[in-house]
C-alpha cells in the first residue's frame, strides 16, 4: 500500500503538533512531502528537526508564493493547512482545485465571503475538507456528549457557558496577529469556533440566529492608561527591552529556542513580531464578549468569554427537561510556546492552579451525583494525540460513534456563529446565520452536515 502524502502550508508553533506524529509515530503509513511557509527561516527550522530529533529527513520547503509549484511538483494528498486564519480560504480553495483533500487547523475561515468561497469549491471538486477541532476529541469532553445523547437529563434546552481567558494565555492572543480583526476574525472566531462547535456537536444541533455584544476594556493602550497602568505601555514589544522586564506581561524570545528559531529568526524575512506589547494602539478586537444564539431546533446558548480573567477555564451547564449538568474544566494556564507534544506543560502562574474538570448531575427529584473521568495528560487535554490518530493511522475508522470528524460544513457552522455575532456587534441587531452562508435549509441536526 502506498503510503499517504501530506504537504503542510504554515510553519509556526502550531504546526509541529501535527508534523511531529505524522513523521514519527504514523512514518509507516505516511510521508511528509513538503513545507510552505512566508520564512525560509521557519522553514530551516523545522527541517532541521526533521532530519535531527525526528530522524525522518528534510523536506522541499517552499516560499508561500510558490504554493500552487508545492502541489505540481510534489503532488500531495492532503494539504494541511495552519497558517494565519485570513489565508486559510486561499490555501483551501487552491488546494482543492488542484485535486488535494484538505486538513485545516480552527477556524476553517474567518467570514462569510471567504466561507462561501471554500463551500463552493468544495461541491465544484468534490474533494474532502476537514476542520481540527481538537476539543471534540478531549476524553471528558466525549464523556459529556455520552451523557447527553443517552438522556440523562432529557431533552436540553439551553446552555450556558462561559470561559475565561487568563492573562497569560487570554495575554498572549492580544500580542500577536490575532488582535487584528483582519487577521483572526476577532476572538469570536479565531477562539471562540472551538467553544461554539462544541455546543453544536454536544447538542446535535445547527445555530440560526446569533445576537451579541463584545467591547475592548482590558487590553489597548486607552485601557491602561486609565487604570494608571500607562507605563506598561512605554515600549512597542518585549524582546529587547530591558525596562519591560519587571511587567507582568513580559515575554523574551530570546529565552527558548522554538520562540528564538520560529519568530525572531523569522522576523526579518516574514515581516512577523511575536511579542508586541499587550497596550499598544493598534488592537481593534474586543477582549470582552457576550451572545445568545437560537438554535434551529429550538435549543438557546448564552455564551461569554472574558480575555483577562486570574484564572483559566470554563464552565458549562446544561439544562435538560429531566435535569441539569454541570461541566467544570480548570486544568490550569499555558500559551502556545511551539514546543514538541513531548515537552508541552502548564504554566506556573499565580491564581491559574490546575483544579481538574468534573461534571455533575442534577436529575430532577433526584440525588445528584459525581460522573468519573479518567485523568488525562498532554496538550488540550489530551485531545491531540488522539486527533492526530484519527488523521494519520492505517486503521482509523472511517466513522466515529461520537461524530467527533467535522467536515467543511459543520466547520462552517461553528465560525458561522462568531461572523454573525462580529456583524451583530456592529449593527446591535440579531443576525441571522442563513443571512451570510445558507447552510443546507433542510437539514435538522448537525449531523446532517458533512
Amino acid at each position: 500500500m502506498s503510503k499517504q502524502r501530506f504537504a503542510f502550508v504554515g510553519t509556526g508553533g502550531r504546526a509541529i503538533s501535527f508534523i511531529e506524529p505524522l513523521v514519527t509515530t504514523y512514518r509507516d503509513h505516511n510521508e511528509l512531502v513538503g513545507i510552505c511557509d512566508l520564512s525560509p527561516a521557519r522553514m530551516a527550522y523545522y527541517n532541521e528537526m526533521l532530519a535531527g530529533d525526528w530522524g525522518y529527513h528534510a523536506v522541499p520547503a517552499y516560499p508561500a508564493a510558490q504554493f500552487d509549484a508545492m502541489l505540481r511538483t510534489e503532488k500531495p494528498d492532503t494539504v494541511f493547512v495552519c497558517s494565519v486564519d485570513a489565508t486559510h480560504h486561499d490555501y483551501i480553495v487552491r488546494a482543492l482545485h488542484a485535486g488535494c483533500d484538505v486538513i485545516t487547523e480552527k477556524p476553517m475561515t474567518i467570514d462569510a465571503p471567504k466561507c462561501r468561497a471554500i463551500l463552493a469549491a468544495q461541491q465544484a471538486t468534490g474533494r474532502r475538507v476537514r476542520v481540527a477541532f481538537n476539543y471534540r476529541w478531549a476524553p471528558f469532553r466525549t464523556k459529556v456528549k455520552e451523557l447527553i445523547a443517552t438522556g440523562v437529563i432529557g431533552k436540553v434546552r439551553s446552555v450556558n457557558l462561559e470561559y475565561l481567558l487568563d492573562t497569560n494565555h487570554g495575554a498572549d492572543y492580544f500580542r500577536r496577529w490575532h488582535a487584528h480583526a483582519a487577521e483572526s476574525g476577532t476572538l469570536l472566531v479565531h477562539k471562540a469556533t472551538h467553544h461554539f462547535d462544541l455546543v453544536n456537536w454536544w447538542l446535535d444541533a445547527i445555530p440560526a440566529q446569533v445576537f451579541a455584544y463584545g467591547d475592548l476594556v482590558f487590553y489597548g493602550r486607552k485601557n491602561a492608561e486609565a487604570r494608571g497602568d500607562g507605563a506598561l505601555a512605554a515600549y512597542p514589544r518585549y524582546t529587547g527591552h530591558p525596562e519591560a522586564k519587571a511587567d507582568p506581561f513580559y515575554l523574551d524570545l530570546d529565552a527558548s529556542e522554538p520562540f528564538r528559531r520560529i519568530y525572531r529568526a523569522g522576523e526579518a524575512d516574514s515581516g512577523y513580531i511575536r511579542d508586541r506589547n499587550v497596550f499598544r494602539d493598534d488592537i481593534d478586537i474586543p477582549d470582552q464578549m457576550s451572545l445568545n444564539v437560537r438554535y434551529r431546533t429550538g435549543e438557546l446558548l448564552t455564551y461569554s468569554l472574558v480575555c483577562y480573567s486570574p484564572r483559566e477555564g470554563m464552565r458549562v451547564c446544561f439544562n435538560g427537561d429531566r435535569g441539569r449538568i454541570e461541566y467544570h474544566e480548570f486544568i490550569g494556564t499555558h500559551m502556545n510556546r511551539a514546543v514538541r507534544p513531548k515537552d508541552f506543560k502548564l504554566d506556573d502562574k499565580p491564581g491559574a492552579e490546575a483544579e481538574g474538570e468534573w461534571i455533575k448531575v442534577y436529575p430532577h427529584f433526584q440525588k445528584s451525583h459525581v460522573v468519573p473521568v479518567p485523568p488525562v495528560a498532554g496538550a488540550h487535554g489530551g485531545a491531540d494525540e488522539i486527533l492526530c490518530r484519527s488523521f494519520y493511522a492505517p486503521d482509523a475508522p472511517a466513522t466515529d460513534p461520537w461524530g467527533r470528524f467535522a467536515g467543511h460544513e459543520q466547520g462552517a457552522a461553528s465560525i458561522l456563529v462568531g461572523i454573525a455575532g462580529v456583524e451583530s456587534i456592529r449593527t446591535n441587531l440579531p443576525v441571522d446565520l442563513a443571512s451570510l452562508v445558507p447552510l443546507r435549509a433542510s437539514a435538522r441536526r448537525l449531523s446532517d452536515l458533512t
